[in-house]
């Protein structure tokens, strides 16, 4: 199938998965991870519709952005870890930060950035070793949300997450819960300069999972670009 297609098909699948919740698919938005994809293909997403695009590394970027300024209207978000020594690239590259896991990340971020930043907190909801993210409860975890009213530039928007993978994508459905209600209770606590209207969490395999427990941005890169090549 051609990246159109799969992304129609794509689009049929988030709207079956929000019926189901009792949801309106106008409330997810469809990223598409654009990591190792070469700008012609890009292209040919943002022909298909695609204006919101997820890349994993800064440097990956920076050496096919010339080739893609041109797209009106797309949107360039950071989603992978983002070591603090990169924050002015970043901010030089992406319009979003989707992965900010310290208070030291994100105020090296609203150091660098000459204009708003929306940003996304990234959990490690799995608690795992080998995956960035902060843990949800925990000291580094506040102390980031307390930080929001300092930054001048970087705007708290809301949270983001990639839990344990199972092959069964049911088996994340109790992550996706549990963010959806962490998110809720952040929302509850009317935190100064943190919002919490984005909750980004889903992939391929696990998307319409994601969607029935709350997603409102889901990141989709093999199911409209296929497999990518194994190092």
């Amino acid at each position: 199938m051609s990246i159109a297609e799969n992304i129609a098909r794509v689009h049929e699948r988030i709207a079956a998965a929000a019926r189901r919740a009792g949801r309106s698919p106008d409330e997810v938005t469809l990223m598409a991870v654009s990591k190792t994809v070469e700008p012609a293909r890009i292209r040919w997403a943002y022909a298909a519709g695609i204006r919101v695009f997820g890349e994993n590394r800064v440097q990956e970027f920076a050496e096919k952005a010339a080739a893609l300024r041109d797209l009106e209207g797309a949107e360039w978000h950071l989603i992978g870890h983002l070591q603090s020594n990169k924050a002015g690239k970043a901010v030089e590259l992406f319009g979003a930060v989707d992965s900010v896991d310290s208070a030291k990340l994100a105020r090296k971020l609203d150091a660098a950035a000459q204009k708003d930043v929306p940003v996304l907190i990234e959990i490690n909801i799995g608690g795992e070793e080998a995956k960035a993210g902060v843990a949800p409860g925990s000291r580094e975890f506040e102390e980031l949300l307390r930080a929001a009213p300092e930054l001048k530039h970087v705007r708290i928007r809301g949270l983001m997450a990639i839990p344990p993978f199972t092959e069964d994508p049911e088996g994340a459905r109790s992550y996706f819960r549990r963010m959806r209600e962490l998110r809720d209770e952040i929302a509850g606590r009317k935190l100064p300069g943190v919002a919490m209207e984005v909750l980004s969490m889903g992939m391929s395999h696990d998307f319409e999972v994601a969607i029935e427990e709350g997603a409102t941005c889901v990141r989709v890169g093999t199911a409209i670009f296929g497999e990518r090549a194994k190092k």
